[in-house]
């Protein structure tokens, strides 16, 4: 007997989840996190993930997106074959409606990040659709959903690898972790997809970041195959490398490693990997005919009492709107910051257009001149906010632009995520200036430090024009100094000759 999936069930599963997701991070992840908390021994590695256990706490009682990516949403839907849909749209268009409606929810709308051309016009659809969808056809009278929101940052870092046959899966995971740098904002996941063919082993590597973290729990019980023995060991060598949250050093870079495997061919091994960020968003659901999907929030009760505040006995407090080059030359390598005043914003888009601008002679809208930039492409507000989460965005991607804004505007200092690379880093030693890190996975929290929030150029940019933000006790991490020395590499190399004394424990 078959059954009828209604259309707007359909739809307002779709777009519900996608709020759900939003401001909820699974539970799984809260309680791997909080014991990841509790043994941290690096300073630097226990404050961020202080901030981002405070963000989540923040984001579940205020409904409000827990990073400023509100990521490209993925679909996985089993479709028994038992079913029926009373509609007459596709399956990509029943999820794109849910997508859309979910996104422009005027309670909590969420950022829009999709692009229709990813080559030429590159225009944001203003709705993040359309959505990833993945679909099956298995037996039975249900339709399985997981829908999962990816942001850009830990996207971008996937990775893929056609191994020989012979070749070491734990050699090329500890070979290429390392050069994924912080962009994806540990602590998060590994998704690891081996066989099958290209797209088959990213597929799995994506699929197995829907299951739920157990680390702790596989630690306890012990392995009972060889699966679970190589996950087991991964998680120790990564965690080994001393990357550590955010990649400041630590103890703990990844919460857990999923492997997914399918049967290959004779001379293949294919490998694909891809981490899931600190913020964390996925959700299941069976639609069974008879109505919306229900999704049960977690209880509170579930996040550690951890509640992050600026310390103004550890942190210098920094005046933006009085900031000489000479005070930022003075900021030494993994100095916490405390910045209060006005910066300027601005990411991919902006940088490009301020560089058309000044190869044709033209003068810039914003006077740069001692001022500070801040990565970021902030979520609209709602009722009684300046500026909705507003969390850093990955900083190497404005790295070739960074001589540039040093040399030809005026700019003394730049704030973002993760480290910076080589050529940018070259150019902060050149003109003695800073980067600065905000922790990415702490949106909501940084959003709490802004004031007043102004678009004033580019506001065709939609999230990506350029903002003065007024911002009071912002926290932030000296990543670069004005000598050109990076934490992110001094840190890592600290924490993993540390962690080689460290006996290994349950996280």
């Amino acid at each position: 007997m078959s059954v009828l999936i209604k259309e707007e069930d359909f739809i307002q599963s779709i777009a519900d989840g996608i709020q759900f997701i939003s401001y909820y991070h699974p539970v799984d992840y809260i309680r791997h996190l909080a014991r990841a908390y509790e043994r941290e021994e690096s300073p630097a590695a226990r404050d961020a993930m202080a901030q981002i256990l405070t963000n989540s706490r923040m984001c579940a009682e205020g409904k409000r997106p827990l990073c400023q990516d509100t990521g490209i949403v993925n679909v996985f839907l089993k479709v028994g074959m038992d079913v029926r849909f009373d509609t007459r749209r596709t399956l990509q268009e029943l999820c794109d409606e849910g997508v859309r409606r979910g996104y422009t929810n005027s309670d909590n709308p969420l950022r829009a990040s999709v692009l229709d051309d990813p080559i030429f016009a590159r225009k944001n659809t203003r709705d993040n659709t359309p959505c990833i969808l993945h679909v099956e056809l298995v037996p039975g009278d249900k339709v399985d959903v997981q829908i999962a929101s990816k942001g850009g940052g830990s996207e971008n870092k996937s990775k893929f690898a056609m191994l020989n046959p012979s070749d070491s899966l734990v050699d090329w995971v500890l070979k290429t972790v390392p050069t994924m740098g912080a962009g994806w904002c540990p602590p998060g996941m590994l998704g690891i997809g081996v066989g099958g063919t290209a797209e088959k082993a990213m597929l799995m590597a994506k699929q197995s970041l829907m299951e739920d973290i157990d680390m702790y729990e596989l630690l306890a019980r012990g392995p009972q195959n060889k699966l679970e023995e190589l996950r087991i060991e991964l998680y120790e060598k990564v965690n080994a490398l001393g990357i550590g949250a955010q990649g400041l050093g630590g103890l703990t870079t990844v919460l857990d490693v999923k492997i997914n495997t399918f049967p290959t061919h004779a001379a293949s091994k294919p490998v694909a990997m891809i981490p899931n960020c600190a913020a964390t968003r996925h959700a299941h659901f069976v639609l069974d005919g008879s109505g919306v999907a229900r999704l049960d929030p977690p209880s509170l009760s579930e996040w550690p009492e951890v509640h992050w505040a600026p310390d103004y006995n550890k942190s210098r407090q920094v005046n933006l709107d009085t900031l000489t080059p000479a005070e930022v030359a003075s900021w030494k390598p993994g100095q916490t910051l405390l910045l209060s005043g006005k910066m300027l914003t601005g990411r991919d888009a902006a940088h490009k257009r301020i560089q058309d601008m000044l190869a044709k002679g033209e003068p810039l809208p914003v006077d740069f001149t001692n001022r500070v930039i801040y990565y970021v492409g902030p979520v609209d507000p709602v009722r009684d906010e300046v500026v909705g989460p507003a969390g850093p965005t990955t900083a190497t991607r404005m790295d070739k632009f960074t001589d540039m804004m040093l040399a030809q505007t005026g700019l003394i200092a730049m704030i973002g995520k993760s480290e910076r690379g080589p050529v940018a880093i070259e150019a902060i030693r050149k003109h003695k200036s800073a980067y600065l890190m905000a922790v990415g996975g702490a949106a909501y929290l940084v959003s709490k430090a802004i004031r007043e929030a102004r678009v004033l150029a580019f506001e065709d940019l939609g999230m990506e024009a350029i903002y003065e933000f007024d911002v009071k006790d912002m926290p932030v991490t000296v990543a670069v100094d004005s000598e050109g020395t990076s934490v992110h590499t001094t840190g890592p190399q600290e924490w993993q000759a540390r962690i080689g004394k460290i006996p290994v424990a349950v996280a």
